[in-house]
């Protein structure tokens, strides 16, 4: 477990090996190191918050977010329920690397403005294109602070053209 605590991008976590205990514990420990202990985390100075969800802690529901998927049924309606994804937490700690911006060959930034719930909601993407990794982030209503919905490896059908159309479409200006 203290191995994954010395993972650097574009390394992957090691949690093939690990019972679920111990994988929760390895994730955790890098989840407290990278966000939760981190009184500067944030991008472009704008601190960065989880979402609340009325009755959960809200660092654990953004942990939730960010080391699992949503369910779907075979039509791909949502279950309500999430279950654990190997490829988003084995590089949970890539989301720092980016948010801190290391890197700036190969990573677009852009907002657009989503359709979420029929609303319009303004998103702020970070999108790796080697590594085809995506971090989301809303900023808040306020316009001081974001937060961070999730983010994901671009492993799933239709998953980097629907980013592309996104790039496409993107706003003038980063939000």
């Amino acid at each position: 477990m203290p191995l994954n605590l010395t993972k650097t991008y574009p390394q992957l976590l090691e949690l093939v090996h690990m019972n679920a205990a111990q994988r929760n514990n390895s994730l955790q420990g890098i989840f407290a190191r990278d966000m939760v202990n981190n009184a500067d985390f944030k991008f472009r100075e704008k601190q960065i918050r989880p979402t609340k969800i009325e009755g959960e802690a809200p660092m654990q529901t953004l942990f939730k977010h960010l080391t699992s998927r949503e369910d779907k049924d075979e039509k791909g309606n949502k279950l309500g329920s999430r279950s654990f994804e190997m490829a988003r937490s084995e590089r949970l700690h890539w989301i720092k690397h980016h948010i801190e911006e290391k890197r700036i060959t190969n990573i677009d930034v852009f907002s657009f403005q989503d359709r979420i719930d029929r609303k319009d909601v303004i998103r702020t993407y970070i999108y790796d294109l080697e590594q085809e990794y995506i971090i989301i982030l809303e900023p808040q209503r306020s316009g001081t602070d974001y937060y961070l919905l999730t983010a994901y490896y671009l492993n799933e059908p239709g998953g980097k053209k629907q980013i592309e159309n996104k790039r496409k479409k993107r706003l003038e200006e980063v939000y």
